[in-house]
């Protein structure tokens, strides 16, 4: 039953959504969890495989340190509580993509419990429980000449490496699940734990919604919506199911627990499976591993290894670089754009000034060339040589303009570009003064309208210099004389 948009903004309201989100994070570690195959995205189908991730008889699983390592570290940078003894268990269930009829996973001993990641809001999320696990295979259903006949089967992915990560369900507004899933990215990203890369399967996102009146305690039926893939799409699909439960609910009808698909381009859910459909997994241990122990010594040489996260970082470049918090904010969006411009800001006569460019002429053009920070043709450390020179007021803001078309367009730094030009600004009096008069006696009206008190026109008259001087001409100058020369 589709959800409309006729239920009143008052009726919505008198019921508050509880959501609660599970994802799935791919270790950035370059074999497998259990075996020595290739964890490489793209390569042919069925290449990145052995006995073990095949599933075949006799072939005994070995567990990766360094997943390990990667597991403690995420459960750290996310304030989880990692536990000294963890269980790997059997998650049974038949799939053709699950070659051995079982997923090696955690169940009721996880890695770690207890976690939390804190909104803009100052709102927790809580996490219940992050647990290793290793991924199943792909099953693939389109591109081939008899699509819808058959299914394919790569088993490349099978035993990948990741984490699962389970929310409590603290979430009430899908702007907050956006907000979370931002978040925990962003987290893992400074970590170097995991690539995040949604396109690749590298994070993969389930949400479960329920709604109920506001003030009741008790849980409503909850749905699952699964395999979305982007946070936006998680964001409107929660809003469209929120909408379609009260829907339901006002119209006397039940909201039947099932898994449900979200559908992009029409901007709504679909039933994938009913309750009924839901698997028994009957959870044992895994007798072919032993009981995973991380100890407290194991535990301080990993965190040694965690990096100054994104919240704190913000925090400490505000107090030291005299920045906003928004332009903390936009500069932590990345490790390497962080990094990039503390270590430019340092050497820069006013960092204030070099995050005002990175803003307003870099990111712009990186934008526009569908170009990454580190793919950036001008380096943060010629945004800071830039920022000197117009600090210095060797160059105006047009000629900086300029020389960053210019960069881009070529593919070079700001300096090499810089030297080669060697534009000046034209900071000659009597060079100006002869340029000015020569605006003024061409455009008389406008030399009469300044002159009867409509003193505001001067701003064509910078204009017009500016451009006489093909940009050249110091701004703060020309006005100074400007206003002496048409009085």
């Amino acid at each position: 039953m589709p959800a409309t948009t006729k239920l009143s903004p008052e009726t919505q309201g008198r019921y508050e959504a509880v959501i609660g989100l599970e994802v799935h994070v791919q270790l950035l570690t370059k074999t497998k969890i259990f075996c020595g195959c290739s964890t490489r995205f793209g390569a042919p189908p069925n290449t990145n495989v052995c006995p073990v991730c095949l599933g075949l008889p006799g072939a005994l699983p070995v567990l990766n340190r360094r997943a390990v390592e990667f597991a403690v570290l995420a459960a750290q940078a996310l304030n989880c509580q990692v536990q000294e003894t963890s269980i790997f268990a059997r998650k049974n269930y038949f799939y053709p993509d699950l070659p051995k009829g079982y997923q090696i996973s955690q169940y009721d001993k996880p890695l770690a419990e207890a976690g939390f990641i804190e909104i803009a809001s100052g709102k927790r999320i809580g996490i219940t429980r992050l647990h290793m696990e290793e991924d199943a295979g792909k099953s693939l259903h389109d591109g081939f000449p008899d699509s819808g006949t058959y299914t394919y089967i790569d088993l490349n992915r099978s035993g990948v490496p990741l984490i699962e990560i389970v929310s409590e369900p603290d979430m009430r507004l899908p702007s907050e699940a956006f907000e979370y899933l931002t978040r925990m990215k962003e987290v893992l990203l400074y970590a170097g734990v995991s690539d995040c890369n949604m396109e690749e399967g590298s994070l993969r996102c389930d949400a479960n919604i329920s709604i109920r009146l506001r003030g009741e305690q008790k849980l409503g039926t909850k749905a699952e919506i699964k395999n979305v893939n982007s946070f936006r799409f998680i964001r409107e699909a929660l809003e469209y199911e929120i909408a379609r439960q009260v829907e339901l609910v006002e119209s006397g009808s039940a909201v039947v627990q099932e898994t449900r698909l979200y559908n992009s381009a029409e901007g709504r859910t679909y039933t994938m499976r009913s309750k009924e459909e839901a698997h028994d997994y009957r959870y044992f241990p895994e007798p072919d591993l032993p009981p995973l122990v991380v100890d407290t010594a194991l535990q301080q040489r990993i965190r040694a290894n965690l990096p100054e996260l994104p919240e704190a970082r913000r925090q400490r470049m505000v107090m030291e670089y005299g920045i906003t918090e928004y332009d903390a904010q936009v500069l932590t969006a990345s490790r390497t754009m962080a990094d990039q411009f503390e270590e430019a800001a340092r050497a820069a006569r006013n960092p204030k000034r070099v995050a005002n460019l990175v803003q307003s002429e870099l990111l712009g053009r990186l934008k526009a060339s569908e170009l990454e920070i580190e793919q950036s043709p001008i380096s943060m450390r010629g945004v800071a040589f830039s920022a000197d020179l117009l600090e210095a007021g060797t160059i105006s803001s047009k000629i900086l303009k300029d020389l960053y078309d210019k960069a881009f367009a070529n593919h070079e730094d700001f300096p090499a570009v810089y030297e080669r030009e060697k534009p000046q600004q034209i900071t000659d009096i009597a060079a100006l003064e002869r340029i000015i008069d020569e605006v003024i006696s061409a455009n008389p009206k406008q030399a009469e309208q300044y002159r009867s008190g409509k003193t505001t026109i001067i701003g064509f008259f910078v204009g017009q210099v500016m451009k006489a001087s093909k940009g050249q001409a110091k701004p703060e100058l020309v006005n100074e004389l400007l206003r002496k020369r048409l009085q």
